[in-house]
């Protein structure tokens, strides 16, 4: 464990800091101006060549980057242009918990929907819930996540009053339903389909028909010996939807107001906002690679063949 974690963890600062370099150097090449953004379309060009001083922006790319490096090693993920000089960490902190709790609640969503629907129609291969599960991930998987958003907000929110429109107050949970249903949705209809697969795969094996030979009820056969054969790779998905949840996730959050870590991306994008870019970036790999180490240390407890 301990090797495994030594040859890990290099990796993974290796992979954040190619993210870091990748995410700095596009906000820089994309066209645009933040100073002139900031300072509106009427301002003088001595007004924003003042907003380019303040901002560093008048020094190279190359002096910036290094500047944003040292800062970063020092946990310093610089100050927003466009927050009036707010801290990004701090700004990113905030938003965090709204972000971790939409990603937690869609993640669950995804697996009480899906794997129980996906068992279900490998168990009856060919039959109506079979048939009828096709169908139904198959429009999961074909509606865009902010039509469906949209839907259920026109539907569930504005006609029959059930859920409240957009932002977020106390009580909180009233505002995280509709949002993290949408974000479930389309991936329950995926693991379903992963799910009947594997879990059809696992159904004709050997061991499984020596398990029914032997007069094993079926729950026992289902449960023990074919769900723990398919956990592998729904874990792996489980774990990496996470950790690109808890990035934020940008359409669902705007869509239904939440201000979380994905919105805060989304406005920093539409003011080139380069260091709140940089730091929603960073944070998002941070989480996707934390999540992909759990998920292989987490192989070890599924699979013995994979702690041997």
């Amino acid at each position: 464990m301990t090797r495994f974690l030594l040859r890990r963890i290099p990796q993974a600062v290796i992979v954040l800091f190619g993210v870091v370099t990748l995410a700095f150097l596009l906000t820089h090449v994309v066209p645009g101006d933040p100073a002139r953004l900031i300072a509106g379309p009427n301002a003088s060009a001595e007004t924003v060549a003042s907003i380019h001083h303040q901002l560093g922006l008048d020094r190279s790319i190359w002096y910036q980057y290094g500047k944003y490096l040292v800062g970063l090693l020092h946990g310093d993920l610089g100050t927003s242009f466009a927050l009036q000089n707010t801290p990004v960490a701090g700004a990113i902190l905030r938003a965090l918990p709204i972000s971790a709790a939409l990603a937690v609640l869609g993640v669950l969503w995804e697996a009480v929907l899906g794997i129980p629907v996906g068992i279900l129609a490998a168990y009856r291969p060919g039959k109506l819930a079979d048939r009828t599960t096709t169908l139904a991930t198959l429009i999961g998987l074909s509606a865009p996540p902010f039509w469906l958003g949209l839907l259920l907000l026109y539907v569930l929110a504005f006609k029959f009053n059930l859920f409240p429109l957009s932002g977020y107050a106390a009580p909180y949970i009233n505002y995280l339903i509709l949002p993290s249903f949408t974000l479930g949705l389309g991936g329950a209809a995926w693991y379903a389909r992963l799910t009947r697969t594997n879990m059809l795969e696992a159904l004709r094996s050997p061991y499984v028909q020596m398990a029914r030979a032997k007069g094993m009820p079926e729950r026992v056969v289902l449960l023990r010996h074919c769900l723990r054969n398919v956990l592998s790779p729904l874990l792996t998905m489980l774990g990496m939807d996470l950790g690109y949840f808890l990035g934020g996730v940008v359409v669902i959050e705007s869509v239904f107001g939440l201000p979380g870590a994905g919105k805060l991306t989304f406005d920093a994008i539409g003011t080139l906002d380069v260091p709140m870019i940089t730091g929603a970036v960073l944070f998002a790999a941070f989480f996707i690679v934390v999540m992909n180490l759990l998920v292989d240390l987490a192989y070890a407890l599924v699979d013995p063949r994979v702690r041997r």
